[in-house]
This record gives structure tokens, C-alpha cells and sequence, in this order.
């Protein structure tokens, strides 16, 4: 990877939000992933992503979703399970033009449907786009 794209992805690293001592758990993890994102987040919180069998609250989620995977919605009630009150939620998704691409009004209809908004969308890496999703009432 290119330093300016390293340099793009702590960037968005940064617009998450995120804090050393956070507990990020991530769902739909896959061999597409971004590797460097996935580092640079735990660098931030100061320890490594915990994945969906984690059995303990968590103060932030990432999914990695691809259109064709399980349905939006029920992932993000699944999602929701072990959630801190208010945390947020980010969905990352290919970014337009890419294989798997997943439509912004599939988001918004997958997250309104799980009792969510759709509050912000980025470029987060190479790849992927990075949408926050909070509690429905509740916007950044």
C-alpha cells in the first residue's frame, strides 16, 4: 500500500471516533477485508478487534458487508446484541463502481428496518466506505 493511501486510511481511522480502551467488535469479517484499516483501528483502541462470538458489551461495531451476503437488516439487529447504549455502529461497505458495491438506499432501508439512521458516509480506504448508523433519535 502507498503511504498516501496509509496515510488516507488513519485518516479515516480518525473520523470513527474511536479511543484507546474501546472494545471494537466486528462482524462479516472476510479475506476482503482491509488489513490496514483492521491495524490501524486496534493501534487506536490499543488492542485487537473481537469478532462475533464475543460474548461481552462492546463500545463500537464495524461490519464488513457485501451485497449478496445475509440480509442487511437482521445482521444489524444481531449487531445491536452486545452494542453499549449509543455506540455507534459502522457499516463498511465496497466502495461505488466496485464489485459487491451495496446501494445507499439499501442502507438506509436495512438500517431504518433495525430501528437505525444512516447519519454519515465516507471513503475510509482504497476499498471501502465507511456509513455510520446510530439509534434511531440520535445523530452526530
Amino acid at each position: 500500500m502507498a503511504q498516501s493511501e496509509v496515510d488516507a486510511v488513519e485518516a479515516g481511522v480518525a473520523r470513527l471516533g474511536l479511543v484507546k480502551g474501546m472494545v471494537v467488535q466486528e462482524f462479516l469479517y472476510d479475506a476482503d477485508a482491509d488489513e490496514a484499516l483492521r491495524n490501524a483501528i486496534a493501534r487506536v483502541t490499543g488492542q485487537a478487534l473481537v469478532d462475533d462470538g464475543y460474548g461481552d458489551v462492546t463500545d463500537a461495531a464495524l461490519v464488513w458487508y457485501r451485497n449478496g451476503d445475509d440480509d442487511l437488516a437482521d445482521v444489524l439487529l444481531d449487531v445491536q446484541t452486545l452494542l453499549d447504549d449509543g455506540a455507534p455502529i459502522w457499516l463498511l461497505t465496497p466502495k461505488a463502481g466496485l464489485p459487491n458495491q451495496v446501494e445507499q438506499r439499501d442502507i438506509e432501508e436495512a438500517a431504518s428496518l433495525s430501528g437505525l439512521h444512516a447519519t454519515s458516509t465516507f471513503v475510509i480506504s482504497p476499498v471501502w466506505k465507511a456509513t455510520q448508523l446510530v439509534e434511531k433519535g440520535r445523530q452526530k
